[in-house]
């Protein structure tokens, strides 16, 4: 669409001019906050065009004390039913039903006439955060939570955007800004791992003429290196489709980016591991700026005097987890440090569905 909107402004708009005159008019006094922290493209900022043929459009979520959501849901959602426009700023307010064979995916619908079909949530917190994450407010966070919280989401909660605020999301949504210092050491100290457990395998691959096995560890590697520059920039990493958009948000992908570009178009193990090279000490530079730990070397080596070169064999991971503080995260780390949820595997069913996190837990205590 030529006069295109970015998501979180629609909502914003929408809530000011199409949804909050109805609240006042219909709930006077009502206690509730309104944002858009949900997943979406539009969430972090990320949509264009293209993003509005599938679930992106006109659409709020609503958050209400216990009380007035079991006494109101159904009259405010009636409400909206009723009186909300059926077009938006040039957009349907209407959207199609979820399709099963779609993972519920919906549409945006253009209607005339009848009730609008549409997509403002009405929920409480609590009911939110347990739907959204399988994790009850009412709790303390534990350092098995934060591992087992999917790093993708605990992005859409903090950088969403909140309209209004009477029933404190706000204050709720800042409890998950960012990792407790020693839950964070525990992830950086496993990104560290990850390195050091095929650095030297991209090129011993490469070695014995399989270049296509040696791309493939060279690309987890280029990812591993990636999401530690996140952690040590302490910004939560998206999902995979806005990965490398958001990475190039981090201060450090200006001067990092060509030797990861480099890394990954190499066509030979050993072009590959020299812009690998020029990234490990990169990021060990970065490592030793951020004070964490006695300095460390930030020039690669020989791998057991093998002829590839390496960098986490200088001990990141180890002086990492010898920092530690936190009894709980210090009994996590005395097992293999296999780090969290993001870290250890890259399916998106685990990571995307919120009722594997009790059993995912398990991993920690």
């Amino acid at each position: 669409m030529s006069n295109f909107i970015p998501g979180l402004e629609l909502s914003r708009l929408f809530f000011s001019e199409a949804v909050k005159p109805i609240l006042d008019a219909d709930f006077p006094g009502l206690r509730y906050s309104a944002a858009l922290i949900h997943t979406g493209s539009e969430v972090l900022g990320f949509d264009n065009e293209m993003s509005a043929d599938h679930g992106w459009g006109p659409r709020v979520d609503l958050f209400l004390d216990d009380s007035d959501h079991a006494a109101l849901r159904a009259s405010i959602d009636a409400a909206l039913r009723r009186k909300l426009p059926y077009n938006f700023r040039g957009y349907p307010t209407s959207f199609t039903e979820p399709d099963p064979k779609d993972n519920g995916t919906q549409h945006l619908e253009a209607r005339a006439s009848g009730p609008v079909n549409h997509k403002v949530g009405v929920h409480t917190p609590r009911q939110f955060f347990l739907a959204y994450l399988a994790f009850d407010v009412e709790r303390d966070i534990e350092p098995a939570d934060w591992l087992t919280f999917p790093e993708q989401k605990l992005r859409t909660v903090t950088r969403g955007g909140v309209f209004h605020d009477g029933v404190r999301l706000e204050h709720l949504r800042a409890r998950f800004g960012y990792y407790p210092r020693d839950v964070w050491l525990y992830l950086l100290a496993a990104g560290w791992a990850r390195v050091g457990e095929e650095e030297h395998l991209m090129g011993r691959a490469g070695s014995v003429g399989d270049e296509i096995g040696s791309a493939l560890i060279g690309a987890r590697l280029v990812r591993d290196l990636m999401r530690l520059c996140f952690l040590m920039e302490r910004t939560y990493a998206p999902y995979p489709k806005w990965f490398g958009t958001a990475f190039q948000q981090l201060s450090c992908a200006a001067e990092l980016s060509p030797s990861l570009r480099a890394a990954l178009r190499a066509e030979t193990w050993t072009e590959r591991e020299r812009q690998l090279v020029t990234a490990y000490e990169h990021v060990a530079r970065m490592h030793n700026a951020l004070g964490l730990t006695d300095p460390l070397p930030e020039v690669a080596r020989d791998f057991f005097g093998r002829p590839f070169r390496v960098i986490a064999l200088h001990g990141f991971a180890d002086a990492l987890l010898a920092a530690l503080t936190d009894a709980a995260v210090k009994l996590i780390a005395a097992r293999q440090p296999i780090g969290s949820l993001e870290q250890f595997s890259d399916s998106t069913d685990l990571v995307s569905h919120a009722a594997w996190r009790p059993a995912l837990r398990k991993l920690y205590e």
